[in-house]
């Protein structure tokens, strides 16, 4: 929804008479007249969703943006107010602005998406802490806050949990105590591809002792001797292709016999069940 532009500043209450002028809205069809009065109202308007914009400058969002989120309540405060309940203007559109400035924080201002009622909890506990802690250099307990709140322990805890999660820390970022640039990524672990090469290992060891004797000689010779099939030929005595033939079907035999035995494994527990 596109907010009117502002042509000129002026205060609202230089603006004709706002509960004549939602009369008059509320009287016209759709149509050019009625979307200008309606522009007019938004304009007259904008110098307080500006001030309410204000309030929540230095909190990690421009005050452009903030503006434009504060006119998005205004323009809806417009459109959803109903005069005939007897209610001025602004105290029907002030919750409504400070409201979408909120959601907008809320919802968009968190690095990773977090769950709804964490982010309740989080400004709970937040506001609960500014108001509790009169004594400088101590924060209040984990008791305190949930009696003030209404709160159990376990909200609370995630209340604080979610303070220092509103942003992510860059894994290029140096740990704090660190003066030959360690940062976090170098103390994470990675993955090992040894460990799938142990597993391998032990899975085929079985099927590897139950080969023939001539079976485990040609494949020691030629993965771990690093012999060719024509030199394996001629120390066995046998020809080339006849070492081919045997190599195929051992490697053949032991990957059916070694995922034979992880299928029955994965089975297990399925019967158990």
């Amino acid at each position: 929804m596109r907010v009117p532009a502002r042509t000129k500043q002026h205060p609202h209450d230089d603006a004709p008479d706002t509960a004549e002028a939602f009369e008059r809205l509320a009287g016209l069809p759709d149509g050019p007249e009625r979307q200008a009065l309606r522009d007019d109202i938004v304009r007259s308007w904008l110098p307080m969703a500006e001030r309410i914009a204000g309030r929540y400058r230095g909190r990690g969002e421009s005050i452009e943006d903030l503006c434009q989120v504060a006119a998005l309540g205004l323009v809806k405060s417009v459109d959803r107010y109903d005069p005939e309940r007897g209610n001025a203007f602004e105290s029907y559109a002030i919750p409504t602005i400070t409201g979408e400035i909120k959601r907008h924080f809320r919802d968009h201002m968190w690095t990773l998406h977090v769950p709804r009622r964490i982010q309740d909890l989080r400004n709970r506990v937040r506001s609960a802490m500014k108001d509790l802690s009169q004594t400088p250099g101590r924060l209040p307990t984990v008791a305190e806050i949930a009696a003030y709140t209404q709160l159990s322990d376990e909200d609370v805890r995630a209340g604080l949990e979610a303070l220092d999660s509103f942003t992510a820390l860059s894994l290029d970022a140096e740990l704090p105590g660190s003066e030959d640039g360690y940062a976090l990524g170098d103390s994470l672990g990675q993955d090992d591809g040894g460990f799938d090469l142990v597993v391998d290992r032990e899975a085929v060891k079985p099927a590897l002792r139950d080969l023939p004797e001539r079976d485990r000689t040609i494949l020691y010779l030629r993965f771990f001797g690093g012999m060719t099939q024509s030199g394996i030929a001629g120390r066995l005595g046998i020809s080339q292709m006849h070492v081919s033939r045997l190599l195929s079907g051992c490697c053949a035999a032991l990957r059916e016999r070694v995922q034979a035995e992880e299928a029955e494994a994965d089975e297990k527990p399925r019967d158990a069940a």
